[in-house]
């Protein structure tokens, strides 16, 4: 569903939100069905492309999908089509989709061997997959990449646990890597592990299934391989950066706006960040209550110098927030430097705020200094086009908050990542239609 949305901005919204399921913690988690043959059902799924994307291949598969309800689904795995892995088709598939590559974990841990295409997804940097391969090397696979095919083969004759240092802590190369050491031989630690919260509850779901994992939380994870997994069920968390990104919302809009369910024990130093902009955020049970609020003023270090928000692996500050930190500073009070450590060229899209009038130095391709307008001066809708998943959303916030009408060409990178985000906003009372 491509095309483009219409935006009539700069009015008060208000009401109640709940955020979709988390679509990172999705992709890990529906890969892991993989791991047995019994029934795996997997409930607040989002109802996004790249999750619906990977399901569909997990159908061509031949694992049985049946859906129970909104967002419910069961999987059972015990009759794979193994020849699909390795038919054009799937490498059609399986290209456009970044997150298809934690397929390889559970395939190889399974049935000794795996093949991916060379991934798609946002085109915000090189992100490199060496530390998947690194690591399913160390446990004893070995590893062949067809140039001109564009890719990847892992054969296993048996996996072998091993102390494994990643050399970045890669969230999608420790739950690769923790998915094919559940069912190797032996022990395996792996140090530098990612300790996001997704994370955290792949980790869970797989001690349910009779996995052995140890050091859940912490970047240190052990591992006594088993035999074999068993079904279970799970429930997924709320996406975290959709809270975030109702937070920003909220203050570029001065509207008052309840989200709902965010389970606040894994949001980590989000609230806290949005605070540091002089946001107003009140804890009501496990609700995030935003007041409507005419100003917001940006804190400054204790020393007096100018506030530095950067992204940092978890516990830190996550990167895909940093869009909207941005947009949300272009109407506080004060100024603040966004520095973007994680990845390069996400921050490309400051030049569509400069045009909307934001106060915005683009420092070079890591760095950007905000001066806050204080919303004395909004932002003017324009023309533009979303670059990608983070940055769509960014803009659509931009735009709500704007005078005039804004248009977002290229939204399917929206609908990516956002459930129904139109419909969802139309109910706070936002003027945003599809053209």
């Amino acid at each position: 569903m491509n095309g483009a949305f219409e935006i009539r901005g700069g009015k008060q919204l208000h009401g109640e939100i709940t955020p979709q399921g988390a679509k990172n913690e999705a992709l890990q988690i529906l890969c892991a069905v993989l791991l047995t043959d019994e029934e795996i059902r997997i409930k607040n799924i989002p109802d996004i492309h790249d999750v619906n994307h990977l399901i569909e291949i997990l159908g061509d598969l031949n694992v049985k999908i049946t859906k129970n309800g909104q967002g419910d689904y069961t999987f059972k795995a015990d009759d794979v089509n193994f020849d699909y892995i390795k038919s054009k088709e799937f490498k059609k598939d399986g290209a456009k989709l970044r997150g298809s590559v934690m397929l390889l974990g559970p395939m190889l841990a399974r049935y000794g061997e795996a093949y991916m295409p060379t991934p798609g997804g946002d085109k915000i940097g090189r992100r490199r997959l060496d530390t998947h391969f690194q690591g399913f090397v160390e446990l004893g696979a070995e590893f062949a990449y067809d140039e001109q095919e564009q890719y990847y083969s892992l054969k296993a004759k048996g996996l072998q646990g091993k102390f494994i240092l990643l050399e970045e802590a890669s969230v999608t190369g420790t739950a690769n890597i923790l998915m094919a050491a559940v069912l190797a031989k032996g022990k395996t630690r792996i140090y530098n592990a990612a300790c996001e919260p997704y994370l955290q509850q792949l980790c869970k779901m797989l001690n349910r299934m009779g996995a052995n994992i140890s050091g859940v939380g912490s970047n240190l994870l052990t591992i006594e391989g088993v035999t074999s997994l068993h079904g279970t069920e799970h429930t997924m968390l709320p996406d975290m950066v959709e809270i975030g990104s109702w937070i920003g919302l909220a203050a570029m809009t001065k509207s008052e706006i309840t989200i709902k369910n965010v389970n606040w024990n894994q949001l980590g130093i989000i609230p806290d960040t949005f605070r540091k902009l002089g946001i107003q955020i009140e804890k009501s049970g496990d609700d995030i209550l935003i007041p409507a609020q005419e100003h917001y003023k940006i804190q400054k270090f204790i020393d007096g110098s100018i506030l530095n928000i950067s992204d940092a692996p978890w516990p830190g500050f996550t990167p895909d927030l940093l869009s909207i930190i941005l947009v949300v500073a272009t109407q506080a009070k004060g100024t603040v430097l966004v520095h973007q450590k994680m990845f390069e060229s996400r921050l490309f899209f400051v030049d569509k705020l400069i045009d909307m009038g934001a106060q915005i130095i683009l420092c070079d391709p890591h760095r950007a200094t905000v001066v806050g307008l204080n919303h004395e001066t909004p932002l003017r809708g324009t023309t533009m086009t979303s670059p990608d998943i983070r940055a769509g959303n960014a803009l659509l916030i931009a735009a709500l908050s704007a005078e005039g009408k804004s248009t977002i060409h290229n939204i399917e990178q929206i609908d990516r990542g956002y459930e129904n985000i139109d419909g969802r906003l139309k109910a706070l009372g936002a003027d945003i239609r599809r053209i």
